[in-house]
């Protein structure tokens, strides 16, 4: 079992990352690819293979919490990869957190995916089970703003979040928001989360 890779970021799209190691390029599905940026300095994602008949990929994640939770949220039934990927996407994982320890499936029921019956089953399933996720996790680290094409930055983030499992029409809904600010890709996609959650109180 693979514990992390260290290499530098060769590749980024709203699906995945492309991490070089010693020359080989290793595809990486992340929760938000466009919070990694291409250059040539090294880092550490600590990874996840994830191996069924029909697939055998490898998912990525910069702390050991965030790949935790990630395992946990797979043994629920009625959750897959691309599930607990949108879930994570967000960067707010204490929230995650926070609403199943407090049996809030109406917060549940907003990621793509998620209805009342899966809702109900992380509670039952991971209720009591995640201190140890929340009390060691940190958030990520912010990145420096890097400067990007407003509209070019908006764009991927609107790729990455109908590849994480949003309708169109949803995305759709919160671009006129987005346009008015400036942001990186990443910034965008965090921001548009926030947007499409609240949208559905």
């Amino acid at each position: 079992m693979y514990d992390y890779l260290t290499g530098f970021v060769a590749f980024v799209n709203p699906h995945y990352v492309v991490i070089d190691h010693s020359g080989i390029g290793y595809q990486v599905h992340t929760p938000n690819p466009y919070s990694f940026q291409e250059n040539k300095e090294e880092i550490q994602v600590f990874v996840y293979q994830y191996v069924r008949e029909d697939i055998n990929a490898l998912y990525g994640f910069k702390t050991r919490q965030e790949r935790e939770l990630f395992i946990k949220l797979l043994n629920v039934s009625g959750i897959g990869p691309k599930g607990a990927l949108a879930i994570l996407a967000g960067g707010q994982t204490e929230h995650v957190v926070e609403a199943i320890e407090q049996e809030n499936e109406a917060f549940l029921v907003k990621f793509p995916g998620v209805g009342k019956k899966t809702a109900r089953q992380m509670i039952l399933d991971l209720k009591g089970k995640l201190h140890d996720v929340v009390e060691t996790y940190n958030l990520l680290s912010e990145q420096p703003p890097q400067e990007l094409p407003n509209m070019k930055a908006l764009d991927e983030a609107v790729e990455a979040l109908e590849a994480l499992g949003y309708a169109s029409r949803e995305v759709k809904k919160v671009i006129p928001t987005l346009e008015k600010e400036t942001m990186t890709t990443e910034e965008y996609i965090k921001k548009a989360l926030q947007l499409l959650l609240l949208s559905k109180r």
